[in-house]
């Protein structure tokens, strides 16, 4: 037949054949797990038959849409239709200036779909349908054309039929490929996401501090992106390493996978409290997509931005390299900044031992130049990437060791950033000190939540007293934070340059301590304590025994240092897990943080150390005018401690009456009690956080005989009493 006439039923059709042997019908319907189609009720589509005609079309209340007369063969469904509602986290990530999103009002009522299944796997049993229809599981990626800010595909027991489309050539390439004269059900999977929860409120909580960390040693992973530099054929980009910062928040977490590894070689399990969100609110990779953004593109030198260059500094290789990594995400509520501690261990242990003091030129006293040379190419990262998608969310900030010293300095140097006024909340963990007093008086109004473990040395470094150039000590001292106990050692005995100001710690510190009791009890407090004895054993200890700038005992120094309590894994992560666990049953028990019997074994021990510093003190002040003048400095600084004891002991009594609330354990997110409804038994439900870990436990009924509390590094069980007269 050759007769054709105008279709102005469908004006996307510009001519359709009209032939009595070629017309067919198909019809869908689509669907969410629960069967419904109420989320998709009205949706506008465009059908492409096999001849490359085209049908466009609303479904109806059902959720169907229907062909008629169309030629035979399979058809293409594509919903193409922008979001044009009023949301404003739709809204902005449409029209931003950088890498704005192709949104579709098919992916906005995705997200407000839910998961049948509470892990988020797909649905196995095939629903009953009228009439034999054909039923699939779909994403929204298959029935869109723009799919590169969208998840990756997830494992499917119905997947669409691919020879539905090879059939169809070039015309099935997009959409959904149906097979006519059927009634076909697309089942779309939820476009939800998994977000790590956290607090935006500047106060302390026990929430940031336990997932703060979990994000700072993940800024030890790579950035993991396939191909790792793309190039002018590269077209997609895959993110599938694992552990790797990439296959956190551009693959896994995007597809509603809970992921609990942030380093390679971590064996115990510790899972983030995730909350599941609007794929759109998740914490975000750009998308990667040479067609739609010309950033994407090569240069005429062969450069070209893609999402690793965005989001992950990895500054290494050059001979102006720092050796920093650190990676940078946001949505919404938040920009999370993480930087990595010390890895790489020659480079990254020169940069820790490069104490010389320099004018921190953005604000105002003198900070460690290795940490300041790292910070200010951090900053340079950070900065590039808030231009592009600062639009006032809060800064979340977080580092370990080395990393947190460098976040200390970026924090400040954002905070003083001029024409802007960013909120920032930075937690650190084993943190050396990184500037003077000066530094940190000026720094004073940063929200800065500084943890160390209980016997961790590296926050004792460097000691205040230094301030010289790395070459004065020679290339053994980069095992300073490499290894610990050799390090320190050779660091302290090369000190000679004791001009400028004392370096200081800044921030609020959280001080993680195990108390031991009898019959292999152990419990862990997580507070403040205001004495040097307990705060910074290397530091205090190397104070009162420095003989000529030389430490007197060496392996009493290496016996109390003890480096695995600098570990993130192996330290850190446990403890910040045991302060939450802890917090959380407080909250719920309505009790305090610290137990009577906690009390009375601390304040025991806390009695007998101000009596050996009082008799040392004594000892010195007995001797004749000349010695007293002598060791004056010793005299001073004891009877300094003997008045923080005091106060140690005093906040100590504060944590025994004081109850636990929700915003102390959750922050801002106490004030959200659905979203805490919705993720607290996700995260309970793993083993490893309902199993009776004793330091996360307050204490049974006193024994017979208790221990004293433990206020050393030693090994968890072992009965110690620290005796200041043995490190004279």
């Amino acid at each position: 037949m050759t007769s054709m006439e105008l279709d102005l039923e469908h004006p996307l059709s510009a001519r359709k054949l009209t032939c009595p042997t070629g017309g067919k019908w198909t019809s869908f319907q689509l669907v969410d797990e629960f069967c419904s189609s109420e989320p998709y009720a009205g949706l506008a589509y465009i059908a492409t038959d096999s001849e490359g005609m085209k049908y466009e079309g609303h479904l109806d209340a059902k959720g169907i849409g229907k062909l008629e007369n169309h030629f035979a063969g399979p058809v293409s469904v594509l919903f193409e239709q922008a979001y044009e509602g009023k949301e404003a986290v739709y809204l902005r990530i449409k029209e931003r200036p950088h890498y704005p999103l192709k949104i579709t009002e098919l992916q906005v009522r995705a997200e407000k779909t839910r998961y049948r299944n509470p892990d988020s796997t797909r649905t196995r049993e095939r629903p009953a349908l009228a009439d034999g229809g054909d039923y699939f599981q779909v994403e929204v990626r298959h029935l869109v054309r723009h799919v590169s800010h969208l998840p990756p595909e997830v494992f499917r027991h119905f997947p669409l039929d691919s020879g539905c489309a090879a059939i169809m050539l070039e015309h099935g390439k997009i959409g959904a490929a149906l097979m006519p004269n059927r009634h076909t059900v697309l089942e779309v999977r939820p476009l939800r996401a998994l977000r790590p929860l956290l607090s935006t409120d500047t106060s302390f909580c026990a929430l940031n501090l336990y997932q703060l960390a979990l994000m700072a040693t993940l800024s030890y992973s790579p950035f993991g992106q396939q191909p790792a530099i793309p190039s002018a054929d590269t077209q997609t980009l895959k993110f599938s390493i694992q552990p790797s910062v990439g296959n956190w928040f551009g693959d896994a977490l995007a597809k509603c996978e809970e992921l609990w590894k942030v380093d390679s070689a971590q064996t115990t399990a510790f899972y983030p409290l995730y909350e599941d969100v609007p794929y759109s609110r998740r914490l975000e990779i750009i998308p990667f997509d040479p067609t739609l953004y010309a950033e994407n593109r090569p240069t005429p030198e062969g450069e070209l931005e893609h999402p690793a260059s965005v989001h992950f500094l990895d500054d290494v290789g050059d001979k102006d390299s720092t050796d920093t990594q650190a990676f940078i995400t946001h949505n919404d509520e938040l920009i999370l900044i993480a930087v990595r501690g010390t890895a790489e261990k020659i480079p990254d242990g020169l940069r820790d031992a490069d104490a010389l003091q320099v004018s921190f030129t953005e604000g105002e006293g003198h900070v460690h130049r290795g940490f300041y040379e790292a910070a200010q190419k951090a900053a340079t990262f950070a900065t590039a990437y808030l231009d592009r998608f600062y639009i006032g969310q809060k800064l979340l900030i977080c580092g370990h060791s080395l990393g947190g010293a460098i976040t200390l300095l970026l924090s400040e140097m954002l905070r003083r950033r001029a024409g802007f006024n960013y909120d920032i909340q930075l937690y650190t963990y084993g943190a050396p000190r990184a500037g003077d007093r000066r530094f940190v008086e000026a720094a004073g109004e940063l929200v800065h939540y500084r943890m160390v473990n209980h016997n961790d040395p590296v926050p004792s470094v460097p000691g205040s007293w230094m301030n010289t150039k790395a070459d004065v000590y020679g290339a053994g001292a980069a095992l300073t934070f490499v290894n610990v106990p050799v390090g320190l050692s050779l660091f302290v005995a090369g000190i000679t340059n004791w001009t400028g100001e004392a370096y200081g710690h800044h921030g609020a510190l959280r001080h993680a301590m195990p108390v031991e009791f009898g019959q292999g009890q152990v419990s862990s407090i997580l507070w403040a304590p205001g004495c040097d004895t307990i705060t910074q054993h290397a530091a205090c200890e190397m104070a009162v025994r420095q003989r000529h700038g030389l430490p007197d005992r060496p392996s009493l120094l290496k016996q109390l240092l003890d480096g695995g309590h600098h570990s993130m894994t192996g330290a850190y992560i446990p403890a910040c897990w045991a302060a939450l666990r802890r917090w959380q049953e407080a909250q719920e028990a309505g009790r305090s943080l610290v137990t009577d019997r906690e009390f009375e074994l601390i304040e025991s021990a806390l009695q007998r150390i101000t009596g050996q510093l009082r008799k040392r003190r004594n000892e010195l002040t007995g001797r004749p005018d000349s010695a007293v003048r002598a060791h004056q400095k010793q005299i001073d600084a004891l009877s300094r401690e003997v008045d923080r004891v005091d106060s140690t002991r005093q906040r100590l009594a504060t944590l025994r009456y004081r109850q636990v609330k929700a915003e102390d354990v959750y922050g801002s997110i106490a004030g959200h009690p659905q979203r805490l409804a919705e993720s607290l038994p996700r995260w309970q439900a793993h083993p490893q956080n309902l199993v009776q870990e004793q330091l996360a436990m307050a204490p049974d009924s006193p024994a017979d005989d208790p221990l004293l509390a433990t206020l050393s590094g030693r090994t968890i069980g072992a009965p110690y009493t620290l005796d200041l007269d043995s490190f004279i």
